[in-house]
């Protein structure tokens, strides 16, 4: 699961033809400000672009444009395109909507990845740099940003992107048809309006000043012409249409429960960009169903699959002792990047019974014999995570520990409960046993959840665990069905609280509060957070908030790993720095901020093809890069 990033807040996706649009569209947007209306109205059929007749909004005057191209850039001049990048999927997604039932699985960062936004973050810097638009500025009231669109800008289909398209994005994420609670709080509560002063100039502004507004007002545009008009019928009608996009690939084939297949853009208009020379090299992905790990291994020694993540201890030191790796066919990197971590771990469900009680999740955590599983199945290559917001910084509260394996402070916390020990060692309250269903949605892991559950016996803890496929466990966890569950979280730039902890989210169905934390004092603190404009303010309270996180005790943190490790084919070539310091895969193909930077070298293939024939060995390559390695 991942919570929605800049990205993800951003818009709705969509592909199709042009069609006939015999009706008229109107819809009205108003300056809140001057009180001036912008009416957009037109028709389309297959030659026509929708156009759009715009009362005067004045810009104002005063405006100071920025833009950036000065930053280093960080792909390879030696790079080439071609080849086709073979993936392995654990399922099918469940729908190609980016937003509403059943969406936000880990397949729509493939969809999402196409879809650029107004402007993005560089990857290394962390400074703005265009995307959609070449220039922008800020607003002195510091709840607005102003925008210039590259007018070399087109959506897949061929048609212009302009103003308002990004203006459609509001009234797309404020529409009941989607079904998405989270976007329809989001861009009602948070984005207050989109002005469009001509077709390539536009502002976003937000509902209140605050910092960073970089980081919330860079939205992604939706095609106006796609949609058309929403309605009742919007997530049947569009759960497998492939939607246009803005970015390097577009959706070109799909087989339900097989494969998806994306195709490159030769002459997508942004290519020759300054932050985009000499990326998204690979002509074709394919995405193809493996529903097994250990299958997908094998898969992968075969060469039906490119890349392989090593992160698993088991891989790197153990089954790499194959023949394709020994003799120099498959290459190994270990890099360590720097970025923010994932909050990793177990989420408890506050609306269960089990979990109600306080000193009942404090029991749990201190139950959970984590450095175990890191010396003995993690052979010490992952570290403790901490709590849940490690690698922020100054944001980050350092001060806090994870509670560790305890079984004296299981038996007070278990006591204080008014818990008493069973006949065969179990907690027991009112005939109910203290077992807990972990839900998980990948095989891979029950080898180190096998080993807690051992361990948690021995502090009178049962847990019962659960392994669905991806899109089964995903579906419990959405609809709060969940005792247990173990799962990360995506990152942002700064530390997000809201999405996961404030009231506003819980006791619903698919939103980001899988926890149902509801707790005033937390949401006062929260809110006073998101409505800072001090940046000192903004840290002193993330730093209370994380404690109060951390006393509630329903999220208990695991393991991180500060570094990316994969396996692949010796003709997949990486730049000399192979990836960012936010590279959480070096093979990320679509990615508009830190993706697309390796390439597919014939000869390599050709060689290393004909060296398998003849069974002739190769020198086996092993990369460790750590120029963005850290101490922590």
């Amino acid at each position: 699961m991942t919570v929605p990033d800049k990205k993800i807040l951003a818009a709705a996706l969509g592909l199709a033809a042009l069609m006939v649009l015999p009706v008229s569209l109107l819809v009205n947007y108003l300056d809140k400000g001057t009180g001036a209306a912008l009416s957009i109205s037109g028709s389309m059929d297959e030659t026509e672009i929708f156009k759009a007749e715009i009362s005067k909004v004045p810009l104002p005057d005063d405006v100071k444009w920025l833009t950036n191209h000065d930053d280093p850039t960080y792909a390879s001049p030696e790079a080439s395109k071609g080849g086709t990048l073979k993936i392995a999927i654990a399922s099918f997604p469940l729908t190609f909507r980016t937003v509403g039932p059943d969406a936000n699985t880990s397949f729509r960062s493939a969809i999402m990845g196409n879809q650029l936004s107004l402007i993005g973050i560089h990857p290394n810097t962390d400074n703005v740099v265009p995307e959609l638009a070449t220039h922008w500025a800020f607003g002195k009231d510091k709840k607005t940003m102003y925008f210039k669109l590259n007018r070399k800008s087109r959506w897949s289909d061929g048609v212009p992107v302009t103003a308002h398209d990004f203006a459609y994005t509001l009234e797309f994420m404020r529409s009941k048809h989607i079904i998405a609670p989270w976007y329809n709080n989001y861009y009602t509560k948070e984005i207050d309006r989109v002005i469009v002063f001509d077709d390539h100039t536009l502002a976003v502004a937000g509902t209140k000043a605050e910092p960073d507004l970089h980081l919330k007002l860079g939205i992604s545009p939706t095609p106006r012409h796609f949609y058309r008009k929403l309605g009742e019928d919007f997530v049947r009608k569009y759960n497998w249409k492939i939607v246009p996009n803005t970015g390097p690939y577009q959706m070109a084939d799909f087989r339900k429960g097989k494969f998806v297949k994306f195709k490159r853009k030769k002459e997508w208009w942004a290519k020759d960009l300054h932050y985009y020379k000499n990326r998204f090299n690979v002509n074709t992905v394919m995405y193809s169903v493996i529903r097994d790990e250990n299958l997908e291994w094998e898969y992968f020694k075969k060469g039906k699959v490119d890349i392989f993540a090593m992160s698993l201890p088991k891989y790197w030191h153990v089954r790499s002792k194959t023949p394709v790796i020994e003799n120099g066919y498959v290459y190994r990197i270990w890099f360590y990047n720097n970025t923010r971590r994932s909050p990793y771990g177990f989420w408890l469900n506050i609306d269960k019974e089990i979990f109600k009680d306080r000193y009942v999740r404090y029991a749990f955590a201190h139950a959970l014999n984590i450095k175990k599983v890191i010396e003995k199945v993690f052979r010490n290559d992952f570290f403790r995570l901490e709590h849940g917001y490690v690698g922020y910084g100054r944001y980050s509260n350092d001060s806090i520990k994870a509670r560790r394996f305890d079984i004296e402070k299981v038996n007070d916390y278990m006591k204080k409960a008014g818990w008493e020990k069973g006949s065969d060692g179990i907690w027991v309250k009112n005939n109910r046993r203290f077992s807990v269903e972990v839900t998980y949605g990948a095989e891979q892991h029950t080898r180190w959840l096998v080993v807690l559950k051992e361990e948690a016996k021995k502090a009178g803890v049962e847990l019962n665990l659960l392994v669905l496929d991806p899109s089964t466990w995903f579906k419990k966890i959405s609809e709060s069905k969940h005792e247990a569950v173990v799962l990360g979280f995506s990152t942002g730039m700064r530390p997000e609280y809201w999405q996961s902890w404030h009231s506003d989210n819980a006791h619903k169905p698919r939103t980001n509060n899988i926890t149902n934390t509801d707790i005033p004092e937390l949401d006062k603190l929260i809110d006073r957070y998101r409505n800072s404009l001090e940046e000192e303010e903004r840290i002193r309270l993330s730093h209370q908030i994380q404690e109060v996180i951390h006393e509630i005790g329903a999220f208990v943190p695991t393991t991180m790993r500060p570094y990316v490790r994969e396996a692949y084919w010796a003709w997949w070539q990486l730049p000399k720095v192979p990836g960012t310091k936010e590279s959480g895969s070096l093979f990320s193909a679509f990615d508009s901020s830190a993706g697309g930077l390796f390439w597919f070298d014939e000869a390599i293939y050709e060689k290393t093809r004909a060296a398998m024939k003849k069974r002739e060995k190769l020198p086996p390559v092993t990369i460790v890069d750590e120029t963005y390695k850290t101490d922590g």
